[in-house]
């Protein structure tokens, strides 16, 4: 399927004037400069653009995407920053008939360009006579927010492409004045016609080495040391990305207070509290949500307060073994257990010490397979990182507090009389079935047990012990 239209990816000092430019110089493409800037429409100058207002634009963006698509001789396109309208940001990297031109630039050349370009007001130069020159004074901790921000624009762009089934092209600064490049943009989007050179109306503004736009070249150095270029510091998190478990939320009958479950921490305790907090049957709580409730819900609920509550993942892990695994909720678990890892449950009677110290290794070998995308076996929440859940929930409701079951007595109680209970009822912890995890536990569990939940220890601080 050939393209409509294009958007042109870029940020301040990548070039993007200058592809404009060159993209221009082709019969059947034409480039329409920044159409969502905040400040503008096309240029500095222009606050109306082809029957489209500034006003307007801001009601109906894509209208103006439409307006340039009208009548054009070829194919249309703009330029696209990431601070500009997120509607349209939205929309054209989700929609298949526009051609992505994703524009990038060496992110010191463009962080010093942008800093240069501020001092001295000069944006884009047409005449090195008019040429502003400055040096400034490098600042890594404004360096190293400019390079996370770039690099978190780039990964949006890239995952979004990959969910949709959908590729860019990829262009460097550096080579926007390469003719051969150009005809093979060109191509791509669908276009025959070559041009003999390119434009030259547009000057590089700061031509000097790095080290004579700077008064203090020596502190780039010192900053790049203390950069993981290749983030060789990351730990690769291949687990599943989860949806909000939006059937397990409860709201208050009276009290604006909607509980977020982790599934594996404490939940059926807490619910329990929410419906003596009000003095009611469970029945009687909220719950039942879709995002369409739970939107209305919120809206009739001004000063509402979220929470959710976290558990050391030792005892998060062990919980789900005694309730689910040992129980022989979870065949596919056991089945999984005992083909891999050679441990085989029989009903759910309860086992000796050591019996229940393998078998619960074994459990921890399979949840750290899972949180790995190592099994074939779908990712419940039960056995997902706690941070998994949390993210899923954030796609539509954040927690305002995240609780800790260690200290849930007490938070419990201020929650409740932050909103406006003068004796809230005691939280009554649940009860653990079976055999105590102290029992059974030894340096192999915990070091199964962090090598599984790494996440949930190194994002939310929790000790190896509990």
């Amino acid at each position: 399927m050939g393209f409509s239209y294009f958007v042109v990816l870029a940020e301040m000092r990548t070039g993007s004037n200058l592809l404009e430019s060159n993209l221009n110089a082709f019969a059947g493409i034409e480039c329409h400069g920044e159409l969502f800037n905040p400040d503008f429409i096309n240029d500095a100058e222009t606050m109306e653009y082809r029957g489209i207002t500034y006003a307007r634009r801001l009601t109906d963006p894509l209208a103006l995407i439409d307006a340039i698509r009208t009548g054009a001789a070829g194919i249309p396109g703009f330029r696209l920053f990431h601070n500009h309208d997120r509607r349209v940001w939205d929309h054209v990297l989700a929609d298949p008939a526009c051609a992505k031109v994703v524009l990038t630039r060496n992110p010191l050349e463009s962080f010093v360009s942008l800093k240069i370009a501020e001092a001295t007001n000069q944006w884009k130069m047409g005449d090195v006579r008019g040429r502003g020159e400055a040096q400034i004074t490098f600042d890594g901790d404004q360096f190293e927010g400019h390079l996370s921000r770039l690099q978190g624009v780039q990964l949006d762009i890239q995952h979004r492409l990959q969910l949709s089934a959908q590729t860019a092209f990829y262009i460097g600064y550096d080579d926007a004045n390469d003719l051969e490049v150009l005809h093979g943009l060109a191509r791509w989007l669908g276009v025959s016609a070559r041009i003999s050179d390119v434009p030259r109306y547009l000057k590089k503004q700061n031509p000097e080495r790095m080290d004579q736009k700077l008064t203090n070249p020596e502190a780039v150095a010192q900053v790049l040391a203390r950069i993981d270029h290749f983030d060789m510091g990351r730990t690769p998190n291949f687990e599943a990305r989860r949806g909000p478990f939006l059937p397990a939320i409860h709201a208050g009958a009276q009290t604006p207070l909607v509980f977020l479950p982790v599934r594996g921490a404490p939940e059926d305790s807490v619910i329990d509290w929410l419906a003596a907090l009000d003095g009611v049957p469970r029945p009687q709580l909220v719950r039942g949500f879709d995002q369409g409730r739970l939107d209305g819900w919120r809206r009739a609920h001004p000063g509402f307060r979220s929470f959710a509550v976290l558990r050391h993942p030792l005892h998060r892990a062990h919980d789900a073994f005694l309730r689910k695994v040992l129980t022989g909720e979870f065949k596919e678990v056991r089945e999984h257990m005992a083909r891999l890892f050679g441990v085989t449950l029989q009903g759910a009677d309860p086992l000796p010490a050591e019996a229940h110290r393998a078998a619960f290794k074994a459990y921890l070998r399979f949840c750290d397979a899972a949180v790995s995308g190592q099994t074939r076996m779908q990712p419940w929440p039960m056995w997902a990182t706690q941070a998994a859940n949390l993210e899923g929930y954030a796609q539509v409701i954040l927690p305002d507090q995240i609780l800790r079951e260690d200290r849930l007595a007490e938070d419990l109680d201020q929650l409740a009389r932050r909103m406006g209970h003068v004796n809230p009822p005691a939280w009554r912890p649940e009860a653990t079935p079976g055999l105590g995890l102290a029992t059974v536990l030894d340096d192999e569990i915990i070091a199964l047990s962090r090598k599984a939940y790494r996440r949930d220890h190194d994002q939310f601080g929790f000790a190896d012990l509990p």
